[in-house]
Formats: C-alpha cells, structure tokens, sequence
C-alpha cells in the first residue's frame, strides 16, 4: 500500500460544531468517507497537539507541554519518516509547524519554504492567527500543483480563532466550521480526483470561555473524517486514540516505522 496523503488540521474545531459542516457529510453519506469522534490528549493546547498527531507521541513524552515550548522537536514526525524513505513533503500551516519541524527560532523569512533537505520540504507559513483560511487553501493547492508532495498538511487557524474570540456557542464559531466546510468544497473533489488520501481532523475543541488546554469534553472531543478508497468506510467506530494518527498516515503513506496504528480503519487490499 502506498498512497499520497492530505491532512487538514482544522484548528480548534470541537466535535460539537462538525455536524454543521454539510459537505463533509454528503462525503459520507454517499460511501466517498466515514466520520468518528477521538478525544485529545493532554493539555488540549496546540503546539502539544501538532507534535501529537505529527510524531504519535504524546505531550508528555514529547516535552512539548505548552505553546510557549519553542524548539524543535526531538522526536521522529511523519516527514522525517518520509523524507527518509524517498517521499516529498508539503506543508501550509501555521509557523509553529516550521519551528517544530524545520528551524527555531522562526522568522519571518522562513515564510516561503523549498529546501529538499528539511523535514518540510516546501511549505508556505502563516503567523497572524486572523490568515483568511481562504489564502490557507489556496497556498496548500498551489504547493500540492506545484510539488506533487508524498504527504501534505493543510492547517488553517480560521475555526480556532473565531472560538477564542467569540466562545463555542457563538454564531461566529459555527458559522466559521461551516465556511471551512465551503472550503473544503472546493478542493476536496480534485485531491480525491488526484489519488489524494484526505484525513480531516482537529488539535483541540474550544470551550464557552473560549478557550481551551482543560479536560472538559467540549476542549477534548474533535471530529476525524476519513476520505477516499483506502479506507474501511464501514468499519465500526472504537475509540481512536490521537496518537495513533500519525502511525496511520505512515501505513497509508507505505512507510516503514515503529509508530502505534489503525490498521482497522484501512480498506484490505484486494476487496
């Protein structure tokens, strides 16, 4: 097995606000995907989370327990994985991603990435926390035109800050779920088109207060869609540890690693 792997980090999208986000549920309903609930680990903060869902390890394994912890990482992430096995890396995300993966301290001239001996190979990166996730998309579209990246991680800040601003049962917050949902839209017909294996996920929910980086369920319950044909889209749903993404992402990508799986959310080979 050995596909091409999208993941969207949509950031600080709670659980409760993803059943507003229609298209991603058309995917499902018409067999193109399946949707499940994980809960996040602890503290349900950011930078924590990338370093979760990118290397499997959790925040205190990792060392990164807070956003402020600015260096890079001393685990094995899913593009040192690829990067070491022969693949292409993308990434449009937000700058903490560079300085985990790439260099820290970050600067401003880091923006633009192309440099094929870094972990992030090309990436396109963001620091105000108000980048229209219209932009977002259309610089994952061009590095994914551009590159043909192995793997490519889409993070958008849009839902994240309009539930810091305006609190989980806010208009604002919802409707900023749905227009990534539009989004969405527009690009997730042509990387299925491409051969593109499509994870759609969160770092963390968001709370009333918003905020975020507790244990209430609002802060830890995120969606996960799983999109295209080398998934099982009828597989149950159990319980989907976070750490577990990153080991999936591998299997899909056909990579050689040591990371927990799911290999039960994978379609069989030849069924």
């Amino acid at each position: 097995m050995r596909h091409k792997v999208i993941l969207v980090l949509v950031d600080g999208l709670s659980a409760k606000v993803a059943h507003g986000m229609g298209y991603l549920a058309a995917l499902v309903a018409a067999g193109q995907g399946s949707h499940h609930r994980l809960a996040c680990e602890l503290p349900s903060l950011s930078r924590p989370l990338y370093e979760c869902l990118l290397t499997g390890d959790n925040p205190v394994q990792s060392g990164i327990t807070h956003n402020g912890v600015s260096r890079l990482s001393t685990q094995t992430s899913l593009f040192h994985l690829a990067i070491r096995q022969g693949r292409r890396t993308a990434a449009a995300a937000y700058h903490w991603v560079s300085e985990l993966y790439n260099v820290s301290p970050w600067q401003v001239h880091h923006r633009i990435t192309d440099d094929e001996g870094l972990p992030i190979q090309h990436g396109l990166f963001y620091w105000d926390d108000g980048y229209p996730d219209s932009h977002l998309l259309a610089d994952a579209e061009a590095l994914r035109a551009r590159h043909d990246p192995d793997f490519l991680l889409v993070h958008p800040m849009g839902v994240d800050d309009a539930g810091h601003r305006f609190g989980l049962g806010s208009p604002e917050y919802r409707n900023s779920a749905r227009r990534m949902d539009v989004l969405l839209a527009a690009v997730l017909p042509h990387w299925l088109a491409a051969g593109y294996q499509v994870v759609v996920t969160a770092d963390h929910g968001m709370n009333e207060d918003g905020s975020h980086g507790g244990t209430l369920d609002d802060e830890r319950q995120v969606p996960l869609w799983l999109l295209g044909e080398a998934f099982d889209h009828g597989a149950t749903a159990q319980a989907i540890p976070q750490t577990a993404l990153c080991g999936l992402l591998a299997d899909l990508m056909g990579l050689e690693h040591d990371k927990a799986s799911l290999p039960w959310l994978l379609a069989r080979e030849g069924v």
